[in-house]
């Protein structure tokens, strides 16, 4: 069991935990959507793909975006998955994010679906 994020008090009134699935799902949200700069000792840490959603649309953008989430999450959590696709579309004032990856551990493909209003 891993602790869950956002971090939070489970219903036993102790640190929420999550599965080892979840978990990595959790972790591919906080490199998405934690722009460079916002960690303290990680200044490299994060995409900044909010900011992409206010860029210009066009397939040199979108190819764009999908390089730098793909090295961001192979740089971040190459030990824990291996990206297979990244899809993003904004649609008014949410961005969707589609990451298909496969878990390292047990080698089977999974969907994270994301999304975030800004």
């Amino acid at each position: 069991m891993q602790i869950d994020f956002p971090y939070r008090i489970g219903a036993e009134g102790r640190t929420a935990t999550t599965s080892e699935e979840e978990h990595v799902r959790d972790l591919i949200e906080q490199v998405l959507f934690t722009a460079p700069g916002e960690r303290v000792n990680r200044p490299s840490f994060g995409t900044g793909l909010l900011q992409m959603v206010f860029a210009p649309n066009s397939d040199v953008i979108a190819t764009a975006l999908q390089l730098t989430v793909q090295g961001a999450l192979q740089q971040w959590l190459g030990d824990l998955i291996q990206v297979e696709s990244v899809t993003a579309a904004a649609e008014d004032s949410t961005l969707r994010i589609t990451v298909q990856y496969r878990l390292r551990r047990d080698g089977q493909s999974r969907t994270a679906e994301l999304e975030r209003r800004v």
